[in-house]
């Protein structure tokens, strides 16, 4: 599986809203800047979070995007699903039916197995703790591990 640049631009926007969490709205221009991404780019994955309640938005002087809740209660899990339109490495996973060879395959368990391992490791990891560690790359294993 290939997390698109979709997922990860919005898990990237979602950091920037949780480092400002309680500091009013968020200028999406401004993300885009600090992040380095496409403002344009931004505008259309920050419509799909917002349907998904994870951003709410202000308009006006001081308009700009909120977390629509702490970020402790949002996981990467939350973000990448609603962005990937879920999270399977095989289609059978989630659809036995697909597949009429799905009953006695002996592959089909290793890949539930490792879907669900994907998940939980994704549900474990919260924009709190993106926003506290502020790291970047290989170092958010190591500290999410330990």
């Amino acid at each position: 599986m290939k997390f698109s640049t979709r997922s990860r631009y919005g898990v990237r926007m979602m950091y920037e809203l949780a480092i400002h969490y309680g500091e009013g709205p968020v200028i999406l221009k401004d993300i885009a800047q600090r992040q380095n991404i496409s403002g344009k780019y931004l505008s259309k994955i920050v419509i799909l979070l917002k349907g998904a309640h994870l951003v709410r938005s202000s308009r006006g002087l001081n308009g700009g995007y909120i977390l629509a809740r702490d970020p402790s209660k949002i996981t990467l899990r939350d973000i990448i699903e609603t962005l990937e339109g879920g999270i399977t490495l095989v289609e059978c996973v989630n659809n036995g039916k697909i597949c009429k060879r799905s009953g006695d395959c002996p592959t089909r368990e290793i890949w539930c197995g490792l879907n669900k391992l994907i998940a939980g490791y994704l549900d474990s990891i919260t924009l709190r703790d993106l926003a506290k560690k502020r790291v970047h790359g290989d170092e958010l294993l190591k500290t999410v591990i330990s």
